[in-house]
């Protein structure tokens, strides 16, 4: 596990287009499908990763809170599964499914969404308004693993409160994440 920041997608960013398939329900699934009528949030996680399970207890309890409210959430996972089985696809249909489906949580087999998001860690968060542009990249919170910060979600809470009530999301600070590196097949 190699502690990685994420790379801060410059704000206004138009959210890259993808149809990947989401192994819960075995069908393809797209952004444009996905998207909520407020905003999206996008996120790149894996079942291994200590710093997602970490925090994902309390990220399904945001996800709900905004789902309520016109955010759509969307989970990716690109991890190269050949060299990490526990991010297998039948792995994360069981993770989804054992949170109760509070996500679509997708598979990007090939990794190009990954890149094409400037995804770096896991896990690596972007929302973006009604119109799918980039209003908030960074960390869901300052709790790590290796420190003792509660796990509270504070800041992509905040960042999708400002969305959700139409007021501009604070430009500063957005501080970048924190986690392990997408694991990328070897070419």
């Amino acid at each position: 596990m190699a502690e990685t920041p994420s790379t801060m997608l410059p704000l206004g960013t138009l959210a890259p287009d993808f149809a990947l398939i989401e192994p819960a329900s075995g069908q393809i699934r797209t952004l444009q499908s996905l998207k909520g009528e407020v905003g999206t949030m996008i996120m790149f996680i894996c079942n291994h990763c200590p710093y997602v399970k970490h925090l994902l207890p309390r990220l399904v309890e945001v996800v709900n809170t905004y789902v309520a409210q016109g955010i759509s959430s969307i989970a990716i996972n690109a991890n190269d599964v050949a060299n990490y089985p526990d991010d297998a696809p039948e792995k994360m249909a069981e993770l989804v499914n054992s949170l109760g489906n509070p996500f679509a949580y997708l598979y990007d087999e090939s990794q190009a969404i990954a890149r094409a998001y400037q995804a770096a860690c896991t896990p690596d968060f972007y929302l973006f308004n009604k119109d799918l542009r980039c209003v908030y990249r960074g960390r869901f919170d300052a709790a790590t693993p290796k420190n003792q910060q509660p796990v509270t979600g504070a800041e992509l809470s905040a960042a999708m409160a400002h969305l959700c009530s139409g007021t501009p999301i604070p430009v500063e600070p957005q501080i970048p994440s924190l986690g392990c590196n997408i694991k990328w097949k070897q070419v």
